[in-house]
């Protein structure tokens, strides 16, 4: 511990990682110190020797103390090289984080990305993929004219060709080192955004862009939540201004309020939504929409327009107990809705994190460490937004509470992370490692609040009973040599399940037709068994053909009789499966079929226009038909009628005693042969007559009378 912290006091005594390696040593001296791993590939090496410099330790001591601290099965030859790559890494990355600019540093950005290089290529027997240094590569110079990490040109470090790129798994083992950086939880997603227009892998420029534009919108944040007293905002302890919108007066972000409605500044902070007015009067005041309390929140994408006119979708809709009447918050734009898309991510963002906390009742610390992810979440969200002008959406999103309320078992990753936030401990004694039988080997008794320290050593105001160690430890943010946490786990599992959703999303977009009568003859023929087996039904029931109507309705009743109808169900289920089963085996993975239809004749606009007028006015009288027929239920039930109402209760009442007294299979048996043989010959006549009189009983009967009352509009009242 005690020499942990020596280094990051010589670290912190120096002003950036260029100086680590300036040190008092002569070359001489430097070079005895640089030896070879045999174990690693040359960029590897390259690697480590930078972290051993990092960490003024000797590539042999370093090695030591791999071979010392962890467990035999690390040590394997076949992942020697890379868990030895990982622990220099993170080691060292501990300790580079530290410093409050590490992000604008070159040599940062360089050594992280070397390290990703090195993680795909770390042993020896994959040198052949890589090319030497030449004069056409020249090497990082520094002020002095020497190499920044090479001191000497005999080196067996190579320098890194420019046009080399990294892939997703390393991305995913050395970003989320920096808490800044990348999150365990959308590091998949993040290295999507980077990479969709590079096939799949990452070069060094979009990297250095990323960083680059992640630096900005962390120190245009600082600088906002410095001067928020300025922005008429009381801010409250550890409160960070996450973005602010509408600064400019041809910009302004609109609130509407009923039909009112005033252009001001809209901020964002971890903690709550603030609206300020321009100009004077009543509505001069700022307006807190507090995010932090169960106050049954909403937010969504809504329409808006001038005195309440749906016309523009550009608005977000801030709804909960707190507020009379829902807000809507306008983000006027030429075109497009990103801007409003990008509020609404950021405020759900908010809500979600405050969801968590509560839902798992943390503590101090836990609170912190969760909306500090969310915090540095949303900067990197801001960061790609920015530089790519991409807007990430569903499964892609690059903030984490957001997306694990999106991801199929979603809810297992946030009660992983619960589980892995209960083990903070802001204690600076060095985590306690203990042998265990998972696949996890080592896990941790206590794990640092990174985040928070991060955030911290970024510049930000936090709480100040909130105290850091300052040792270097394995694990390093969500991730530890050579493991892969329970948290990652839970991602790539859940990754997978929404891999499969999105598949079965992309068939359903495939098959989806315009039109209501391409619709309609879509659904007639996916419905085709069902309508024959009905129209066949019906023709049993016609009694066209006496002998298979007699046949059907025998079967029926006998099997009605002997109560085998309780079996039916579950016997079509069984065909069912059966037939599933079948066409398994039938098939052996070939792809299905499409399926064939014959779409109507092809009809202009105004020709789809009437059918879509024909179909809303059948829809209409249909539902007029059903509230008639519930109006004069309703009329029977409140004795409108008392002459009906009598009969109606004297046939209920006879109905109830048939029901506790006859057996149910001789009531199915009776309703079944009453509905069957209403069209045979010799009964065909009275069921018409008794058809017509209850026909006509029905006309008579009055509905209830219906009066429409008018709700009072409030926002009318406003001024």
């Amino acid at each position: 511990m005690e020499g942990g912290i020596t280094v990051f006091g010589n670290f912190m005594r120096q002003n950036s990682i260029k100086s680590l390696f300036r040190g008092r040593k002569t070359e001489k001296e430097t070079d005895a110190s640089i030896k070879p791993i045999p174990q690693l590939s040359p960029i590897a090496n390259s690697v480590i020797t930078r972290c051993s410099r990092i960490l003024q330790l000797s590539t042999e001591d370093l090695q030591h103390q791999f071979e010392t601290e962890l467990p035999d099965h690390f040590k394997e030859p076949s992942t020697y090289a890379r868990n030895l790559l990982e622990y220099g890494a993170y080691k060292a990355l501990n300790i580079v984080i530290r410093s409050p600019d590490h992000l604008a540093d070159k040599e940062f950005r360089r050594l992280t990305f070397d390290m990703m290089l090195a993680w795909e290529d770390p042993g020896t027997e994959s040198v052949s993929l890589h090319k030497t240094a030449s004069s056409s590569n020249p090497e990082i110079e520094d002020e002095e004219g020497g190499s920044l990490f090479y001191t000497n040109s005999t080196s067996m470090a190579i320098q890194v060709d420019e046009r080399k790129t990294v892939g997703p798994d390393a991305f995913a083992r050395i970003a989320p080192a920096c808490p800044a950086v990348a999150d365990i939880i959308t590091v998949d997603n993040l290295f999507y955004m980077l990479t969709s227009a590079s096939g799949g892998q990452l070069h060094f420029l979009i990297y250095d862009k990323y960083l680059g534009s992640l630096r900005k919108v962390i120190k245009t944040a600082k600088s906002a939540s410095g001067r928020a007293t300025g922005l008429n905002l009381q801010l409250s302890k550890g409160e960070i201004v996450l973005d602010v919108d509408g600064t400019i007066p041809t910009q302004p972000v609109l609130q509407h309020i009923g039909i009112s409605a005033w252009p001001g500044r809209l901020t964002l902070t971890n903690h709550a939504l603030y609206f300020e007015s321009f100009g004077v009067g009543l509505h001069d005041k700022t307006v807190v929409y507090d995010l932090t309390m169960d106050l049954k929140q909403v937010v969504k994408p809504e329409l808006t327009g001038p005195l309440g006119a749906r016309l523009f979708d550009k608005a977000m809709m801030y709804k909960s107990t707190s507020v009379a009447e829902p807000v809507y918050l306008e983000f006027p734009e030429f075109k497009g809705h990103s801007r409003r898309d990008y509020w609404l991510a950021i405020t759900s963002e908010v809500l979600h994190v405050h969801r968590f906390i509560r839902r798992f009742n943390m503590k101090e610390i836990q609170q912190a460490e969760a909306l500090s992810r969310a915090t540095l979440g949303i900067f990197r969200y801001r960061a790609v937004r920015e530089v790519f002008h991409i807007l990430p959406s569903h499964f892609k999103t690059l903030l984490a509470f957001d997306l694990a309320g999106k991801l199929p078992g979603g809810d297992t990753i946030l009660e992983t992370l619960s589980s892995r936030l209960a083990l903070l401990s802001t204690q600076s004694k060095r985590s306690d490692v203990s042998v265990g039988t998972s696949n996890n080997a080592r896990l941790p008794t206590v794990l640092s609040p990174f985040s928070v320290m991060t955030l911290s050593r970024l510049g930000f105001v936090l709480p100040k009973e909130v105290d850091f160690p300052e040792e270097a430890e394995l694990y390093v943010g969500d991730v530890c040599v050579g493991e892969i946490n329970p948290l990652e786990m839970a991602v790539k599992e859940s990754k997978f399940d929404s891999s499969k959703a999105e598949a079965a999303q992309a068939t359903v977009d495939q098959v989806k037709v315009e039109g209501i009568d391409t619709n309609v003859a879509v659904m007639k023929e996916l419905l085709f068994p069902v309508v024959e087996s009905i129209k066949r039904l019906q023709f049993l029931a016609s009694w066209e053909d006496p002998f298979k109507s007699t046949l059907f309705l025998v079967l029926i009743c006998y099997a009605i009789y002997r109560g085998w109808i309780k079996y039916m169900l579950p016997f079509i289920l069984a065909v069912l499966a059966t037939l599933m089963l079948w066409r398994k085996h039938r098939s052996k993975g070939k792809p299905l079929e499409a399926f064939k239809v014959n779409p109507p004749p092809s009809r202009n606009p105004f020709e789809q226009l009437i059918a879509l007028q024909e179909a809303i006015s059948q829809f209409e009288m249909l539902v007029q038909d059903g509230n008639i027929v519930l109006l004069k239920l309703r009329a029977l039930l409140l004795a409108a009628l008392p002459q009906a109402t009598d009969k109606v209760a004297l046939f209920l009442v006879i109905m109830a005693a048939v029901f506790a007294i006859v057996p149910l299979k001789y009531l199915f048996t009776f309703a079944f042969l009453e509905w069957f043989t209403r069209e045979i010959p010799f009964r065909k006549e009275v069921s018409e007559k008794w058809t017509r009189r209850i026909r006509e009983w029905w006309v008579r009967i009055p509905a209830a009378p219906v009066q429409l009352i008018k709700a009072e509009d409030n926002s009318k009242k406003r001024k």
